[in-house]
């Protein structure tokens, strides 16, 4: 059972990276809406990184922003989760492989191994959280300026990298709750590790016992 959840977070872990990354390529994190526009000349659309606009013919334009300083706040730090989520993905990844019991990296100290394998959880858990807040933290911006009546600027949907970056999270947050799940969970390699370690200890503690027993407590009759 311990093998098997360990598995199935290593894939829904490397899923979630490879799903991070995509996300923060993908353009579409919004697009303009057709709503209340009687005359459409373009599409637009943007992500963390350009703003592209396609025109009636199908000619696509793109541009990258120039300035970091000069874009909002909120892009700035969807970029830094982003990449800060990509980051603790790999550490997973690492992690995971490293700890599972199924896995010779690492030797065979089954007891370290699960250690590991709990680090790699945790780390799949912070990813799915960085991605997760960056994503919403867009979609809430997104939908702030498209309800508000008095925004004079281009109103924007929600676009597929925001649903690609949720699905990350959801997976990451998944595969990060099967480790932690599976660390309370014995194979039977570690169960034997665990009960040799007591028969060791009362052992080294029976004879240093017997090698502080003081010689006068022996009478002078042990030696005739």
């Amino acid at each position: 059972m311990k093998d098997i959840l360990q598995i199935i977070a290593l894939l829904l872990g490397f899923l979630a990276c490879g799903s991070a990354v995509l996300s923060l390529h993908n353009q579409y994190w919004k697009e303009s809406t057709d709503d209340d526009s009687v005359i459409i000349t373009s599409d637009i659309f943007e992500n963390l990184w350009m703003s592209c606009a396609i025109d009636s013919t199908g000619t696509s334009n793109c541009w990258n922003f120039q300035s970091m300083l000069a874009l909002p706040g909120y892009i700035q730090a969807c970029r830094a989760l982003m990449i800060i989520s990509i980051v603790l993905g790999t550490f997973g990844l690492v992690a995971t492989l490293v700890g599972m019991q199924c896995s010779k990296i690492g030797g065979e100290n089954y007891v370290m191994k699960d250690r590991i394998a709990g680090a790699g959880g945790v780390f799949f858990i912070l990813q799915g959280l960085c991605t997760m807040i960056a994503a919403s933290w867009y979609a809430f911006n997104i939908t702030q300026e498209f309800f508000d009546p008095l925004y004079p600027g281009i109103k924007y949907e929600i676009g597929d990298g925001l649903y690609i970056g949720w699905s990350s999270a959801t997976m990451a947050l998944c595969g990060g709750s099967c480790l932690l799940c599976s660390c309370g969970i014995r194979s039977p390699e570690e169960k034997k590790s665990y009960s040799y370690q007591p028969q060791s200890r009362h052992m080294v503690q029976t004879v240093s016992a017997t090698s502080n027993v003081p010689s006068s407590q022996y009478g002078l009759n042990v030696y005739v």
